[in-house]
């Protein structure tokens, strides 16, 4: 099992470099409204962009893009803005802004060994603080004080649920199932993370206390593999993207696929689809609810003919 879960996740990790580098794709940068059912597109790329954040003043969506991070306004885009990160330049699309807007965390592979680890800078732009001295480590959550982050990282051939202090620290394991847990992300009360294992199988949604406690599993859809719960602001609904079984491995999560996007109450039940599209890495990675909790947006990809 752990040769296996290294093989996919690094057979992950290449194609989306590889994707990354990719002529002849255009990514979309859409918005869903959850209350009418509408799309709306934001701004067209001629190459690939992806994991768009909403700044919670609602004024940027952040992503990235070869390696770094820009920022545009949602109502009026026009050229978008880099935001400086100065030596960190190979950025992946694992970014999370702190409840207050004004830090951003992010991956970034080292060029000594190539590995993901986890910075914080400030969301104007400055030199990143180390967080995670261990790699590889991908970041997925800032807990809504201010004082954690949540992160996938391998240890030992292990991939599990871990967090640690935002200033750095001692990192904390918090789930030790067999097979993956990855996209951890903490809810607005604080109380919880949300997260997704293979641990029964096929890719599900669950969510556990902060603390680690009371893993429970809030998907059970047989037919599809269930990544990346993403909470609204006001804690009452879950987003999150669906690949159909066998189209990849449970334990991958891949470019350039026909997938779906759900929503579900935060508080269990049926999910329903919201968005059939081609896409899956890059999507709809992170957060990226407006703080109405109405909207959300993502990232559709074509392929030239």
């Amino acid at each position: 099992m752990k040769r296996f879960l290294n093989s996919v996740l690094c057979a992950c990790i290449a194609a989306c470099c590889a994707q990354a580098q990719r002529s002849g794709v255009t990514s979309v940068l859409e918005v869903m409204d959850i209350t009418t059912g509408r799309r709306t597109v934001v701004k067209e790329f001629p190459y690939r962009i992806e994991a768009p954040n909403w700044t919670p003043d609602g004024r940027w969506l952040v992503y990235n893009s070869g390696g770094k991070l820009y920022k545009l306004s949602p109502e009026s885009p026009g050229e978008p803005r880099q935001i400086d990160s100065d030596y960190a330049t190979r950025c992946n699309n694992d970014h999370v802004i702190s409840a207050d807007g004004r830090q951003i965390a992010i991956s970034h592979a080292t060029r000594e060994d190539h590995r993901s680890r986890v910075y914080t800078l400030p969301l104007e732009g400055g030199v990143p603080r180390l967080i995670t001295p261990l790699g590889p480590s991908y970041l997925h959550g800032w807990s809504p004080d201010g004082k954690q982050l949540a992160y996938c990282a391998e240890r030992d051939g292990n991939f599990d649920v871990y967090v640690i202090p935002a200033r750095g620290g001692e990192e904390k394991r918090l789930t030790t199932a067999e097979g993956l847990d990855d996209g951890p992300e903490y809810s607005p009360c604080g109380q919880y993370i949300w997260f997704n294992s293979v641990r029964t199988g096929l890719m599900q949604v669950w969510r556990m206390r902060a603390d680690g406690t009371e893993q429970t599993q809030m998907t059970s859809d047989e037919t599809r593999n269930s990544w990346f719960p993403h909470i609204s602001p006001d804690g009452k609904h879950i987003v999150f993207i669906t690949y159909a079984k066998g189209d990849l491995e449970p334990g991958q999560h891949l470019a350039n696929k026909n997938v779906e996007l759900r929503l579900m109450p935060a508080e269990g039940g049926a999910p329903k689809t919201l968005v059939k599209l081609f896409g899956g890495q890059g999507t709809i990675n992170v957060n990226s609810w407006a703080p109405d909790s109405k909207r959300f947006a993502f990232v559709s990809y074509r392929l030239a003919d």
